[in-house]
């Protein structure tokens, strides 16, 4: 937990100095947020690899496909959180943000130590099998 924790401060001051520095050159907010979230995205998949879930062997298309997969479901989680507290008339609370970013790191962590970085499955049904107990397929 420790070690996802300190990637995701690294990944996340990459990915935040990559947005300000984009805003600073005028690329907008679409494109600087994009290269910010790319960057930190791409730190975090080989630092979690490497380090925090310490994944043998090389490089396996298939994991970053499932952290792909991970990625959008945890966002659309920190989605879900803010589109409900716009829809309950809660705008621009930090509060709420703060509760989304909290759903995704949860989702993130146990999709990444659960779901991506699985010691040597090539494939994800076994793998969620083997670490999801009672999943039958």
């Amino acid at each position: 937990m420790l070690r996802f924790g300190a990637v995701g401060l690294l990944n996340t001051a990459l990915g935040y100095t990559l947005i300000l520095t984009g805003l600073w050159l005028g690329l907008g907010d679409i494109v600087s947020n994009a290269a910010g979230y790319a960057a930190g995205l791409t730190l975090g998949f080989f630092l979690n690899r490497r380090w925090t879930f310490t994944a043998a062997g090389g490089f396996r298309p298939g994991t970053a496909v499932r952290y792909a997969i991970t990625f959008i479901v945890s966002y659309s989680a920190n989605l879900g959180i803010v589109i409900a507290a716009m829809s309950a008339g809660i705008i621009e609370n930090p509060f709420v943000h703060l509760a989304g970013n909290c759903l995704y790191t949860v989702i993130f962590y146990l999709g990444s130590s659960r779901f991506v970085f699985v010691g040597g499955a090539d494939d994800a049904v076994a793998a969620t099998n083997a670490k999801w107990p009672g999943v039958v397929t």
